[in-house]
């Protein structure tokens, strides 16, 4: 599921996780892109991106699906594009922890090229409570 528009970054993210297909997940990044995941681990390039996300999904985060909210699109210019979203993470009993949720928001830096829109940058921040460091979910949610 190509990136047509910044907008469809979100579904097209949720889409690749749900089907736990990393050959659909690369294809949103560009080659050079990077990604800091909730734990602030940094990587570059699709092939890290990939290594990081290869692991988790072929065992803890198997059975998990992604639930992705636009928030925004805020244009930085011909062809560029930063998005936020909502994301909520339902693991399944494959995690150690059991079922459970995980609400993230993720920003994204897309750049456009010929095929459509690719992914430059990501960073994805676990929502906690700054006094304890304990998870939180959205209460809207």
């Amino acid at each position: 599921m190509p990136i047509d528009r910044p907008e469809a970054a979100p579904a097209a993210f949720a889409a690749a996780w749900n089907a736990h297909d990393m050959v659909m997940l690369a294809a949103l990044f560009d080659e050079d892109a990077t990604f800091v995941n909730r734990f602030g681990h940094y990587v570059r390039g699709v092939d890290a991106i990939i290594a990081l996300h290869r692991p988790i999904h072929d065992t803890i985060y198997s059975d998990s699906t992604l639930t992705n909210e636009l928030i925004d699109v805020v244009p930085i210019g011909e062809g560029h594009a930063i998005v936020h979203f909502w994301s909520r993470l339902a693991a399944g009993a494959a995690h150690p922890a059991g079922p459970h949720l995980v609400d993230t928001l993720l920003q994204a830096v897309l750049a456009r090229g010929e095929g459509g829109w690719l992914i430059r940058a990501a960073e994805n921040v676990t929502l906690t409570n700054p006094r304890t460091g304990e998870p939180m979910l959205r209460q809207d949610r």
